[in-house]
């Protein structure tokens, strides 16, 4: 019923047993596991160069606007992103070492990454491939052997993926990427998306300048064999490689979701302490260029505190409005899940209805099985789900009336419908949410 495993939904059904169903206790596991990537991060810096540069890449991550939005989301990225950094230090410690106890750690990770997302596959494959390419092939032999177990232990999905792709073949919302997606990923590593309205262009200069500099540096220790610059590449190949596998994929398949990529963008922090603290750049321009990364982080964070646009909006308040001012006959009608489902978790009383996706459509993503297991249900057709109420509540997303809109729809078909059979009695904005009252005519 759903394109990604299961892992995430099992420990959120456990966590809330215990922590309850509030909003704080469903982000707290991501919180959890946003903590644990802070730590992970901080374990691998120092086992590649010394405690100094452990702390600041503990510190990178902790500030990145990109880890920090997904380390507050219910959902399943913060733990992606910890099983795949947690196969990473493994994989690292076990190339030095050469024992046995971290190559297994490096299978159970990587089967817990595939566990957690079908995409973790673009990150473990080029982490797999680092001894090979390293030349290093008793390492290859215990990666290969590592893989293998992480293999078996994924079996039990391996069997139900075809299904899921299936599913995704069949309808999903991704578009194909284009060749823009590199600055959009890029932005997405060093200050995350949406920045505030108008900041865009200095989020953009950021992200360049640093990426810039922190390759020219590169090149110069590359030049000068500076000690730790091979280190300083594969930083760089694990941030490089995955979203390129994935755009490759993305050609055949449209999968490709930066939020996906959030070991990667690990990766490129490191790469970019490295390179802006260990290569010998002059003072006054070490300086500035941190300056420079604060300061993207910072827009970043206040276009995550603000942002108040599609998909989010003010569902307690409006639920709370909706419970005060409809009268009892009268219908609360969504125009589909997306609004729905918000309100239903902060008003499970207020009787709502919503209607179902388009089959098929790269938005139909709510299975009926989904449905039965949360005890709700959809209505097909506009007129089943008012019957002959005297009023309704219509609720709908300034942005699903645009694209209509953009296609050169007049209107929404939901909105034309009511419009046609009842008076247009108000209209009132909340953010990016909008709801339509209509009456029929005494």
């Amino acid at each position: 019923a759903e394109e990604h495993p299961l892992l995430y939904y099992m420990l959120l059904w456990g966590w809330t047993q215990g922590t309850g169903e509030s909003v704080a206790a469903a982000r707290g596991l991501s919180a959890l596991f946003g903590l644990g990537t802070v730590a992970l991060a901080y374990l691998l810096g120092k086992g590649l160069w010394d405690d100094r540069f452990g702390l600041l890449a503990s510190v990178l991550v902790a500030l990145s606007p990109f880890q920090i939005h997904y380390a507050q989301e219910a959902r399943m990225y913060a733990l992606m992103a910890f099983c795949l950094l947690g196969a990473t230090l493994a994989l690292w410690r076990g190339m030095q070492t050469g024992r046995w106890g971290w190559w297994l750690l490096f299978g159970l990770f990587a089967a817990l990454g595939q566990y957690s997302h079908n995409l973790s596959v673009f990150y473990l494959l080029p982490l797999a491939a680092t001894p090979l390419l390293r030349r290093d092939w008793k390492a290859t032999r215990a990666a290969a052997l590592a893989a293998l177990f992480a293999l078996v232990l994924y079996l039990p999905w391996l069997l139900r993926l075809p299904a899921q792709f299936a599913k995704v073949r069949q309808s999903y919302w991704v578009t194909r990427p284009g060749p823009e997606r590199a600055l959009t990923t890029l932005m997405t590593f060093v200050s995350n998306l949406p920045v505030p309205d108008g900041w865009l262009p200095l989020a953009l200069f950021a992200a360049l300048l640093l990426t810039l500099l922190a390759s020219w540096q590169t090149l110069r220790a590359w030049r000068e064999r500076r000690e730790g610059v091979r280190r300083a590449l594969w930083l760089l190949y694990l941030a490089a490689a995955p979203p390129t596998l994935l755009w490759l994929f993305s050609r055949w398949q449209p999968v490709y979701i930066e939020r996906a990529l959030l070991p990667s963008g690990v990766m490129f922090l490191l790469w970019l302490g490295w390179a802006l603290t260990r290569t010998g750049l002059p003072r006054p321009v070490e300086g500035f260029a941190a300056a420079v990364l604060l300061g993207a982080f910072a827009l970043g964070l206040v276009g995550h505190l603000t942002y108040r646009g599609f998909p989010y909006g003010p569902w307690a308040a409006l639920d709370a409005s909706l419970a005060e001012r409809a009268a009892p006959g009268d219908v609360i009608l969504h125009s589909n899940k997306l609004t729905f489902l918000p309100m239903r978790y902060y008003d499970r009383a207020l009787p709502q209805r919503f209607l179902a996706d388009p089959p098929d459509s790269g938005s139909d993503t709510l299975a009926p099985a989904t449905q039965a297991v949360l005890g709700i249900r959809t209505e097909d057709v506009v007129a089943a789900a008012v019957g002959d109420a005297p009023r309704v509540w219509f609720v709908i997303f300034e942005r699903a009336i645009e694209e209509y809109q953009a296609a050169g729809e007049p209107t929404h078909p939901h909105l034309a419908w009511l419009e046609a059979r009842y008076r247009l009695a108000s209209v009132e904005t909340w953010d990016d949410v909008r709801v339509y009252v209509f009456a029929k005519d005494n």
